[in-house]
């Protein structure tokens, strides 16, 4: 197989099993055996690859659902009107304070990493 095509059954064969694709499925989408998908999951650079592409999609979702964010708080918000029925102002209202303790958590854990890798990048800069 010529590099221009091992690189495209790879980015095939990265993008199925970065969505969930199962081995049978991400062989049969890149044309390849599970016995190659399997072959090369076993090797660390690809292995790599595949968890900067799951890496890279997750970014991509989370700064698309941030990006949303303002307008299902308005969403949200108009829900809690009185002018919905109880259950759906109450969905609303659960999900509003369920989302609002994820945030705080990610947040709070976000500056703690940082401040943990600003202190070990410190402390290895002075070794």
């Amino acid at each position: 197989m010529s590099q221009k095509g091992k690189q495209r059954v790879d980015h095939v064969l990265l993008m199925a099993l970065a969505c969930g694709a199962t081995i049978e499925t991400g062989a049969g989408q890149a044309g390849v055996s599970e016995r190659t998908v399997r072959r090369r999951l076993a090797e660390p650079v690809f292995k790599q690859r595949l968890e900067e592409t799951q890496s890279e999609m997750i970014q991509r979702t989370t700064r698309g659902l941030t990006a949303t964010g303002p307008e299902s708080v308005r969403t949200l918000l108009d829900l809690h009107k009185n002018t919905t029925p109880p259950a759906t102002r109450l969905g609303a209202a659960r999900t509003a304070l369920e989302l609002g303790a994820r945030y705080r958590e990610l947040t709070t854990l976000e500056q703690r990493m940082a401040e943990l890798e600003a202190k070990l990048a410190g402390r290895q800069g002075s070794a």
